[in-house]
């Protein structure tokens, strides 16, 4: 398989992936870059952002067509998001590539503990998730 087609099979797998589980591609596409192909951590990480956008605009429409998207939680959270971007890419720049790989990779770590702890207790508890999209945005 041709390092292109390679590249292509990834790309698909984490805009499936993405739009799916409803995370962000990054989670897909830094380790593939980086244990797949040797990319630097920034370069990877780079790569990634300009790959997420256009995938995380056709999988919002299509979450949206679906009426799985609450705009009013949205907005804030993506306009305090640019500014974060802003501080994280240069404080990621700051980093030495190792670091940031390690730093990437405790990240991962930590959000899937957390993430299969949740799932468990809803399981145990057998709490259910509303479905219309009227979230608490304090959270539970």
């Amino acid at each position: 398989m041709s390092t292109l087609a390679a590249l292509v099979a990834v790309g698909f797998l984490t805009g499936a992936v993405a739009a799916a589980l409803g995370i962000g591609g990054g989670v897909v596409i830094v380790p593939a870059l980086v244990v797949l192909f040797g990319f630097d951590q920034h370069l990877a990480q780079g790569t990634s952002l300009a790959v997420i956008v256009p995938t995380a605009v056709v999988s919002t429409y299509a979450h949206h067509r679906g009426e799985r998207v609450v705009w009013r939680l949205a907005f804030p959270v993506a306009l305090a998001g640019i500014v974060g971007a802003l501080a994280g890419a240069r404080l990621a720049l700051r980093l030495d590539p190792e670091v940031l790989r390690r730093l990437f990779g405790l990240l991962l770590v930590v959000l899937s503990l957390r993430m299969g702890l949740r799932a468990y207790r809803m399981v145990r508890d057998r709490s259910v998730v509303p479905a219309d999209g009227d979230v608490d945005p304090a959270g539970p």
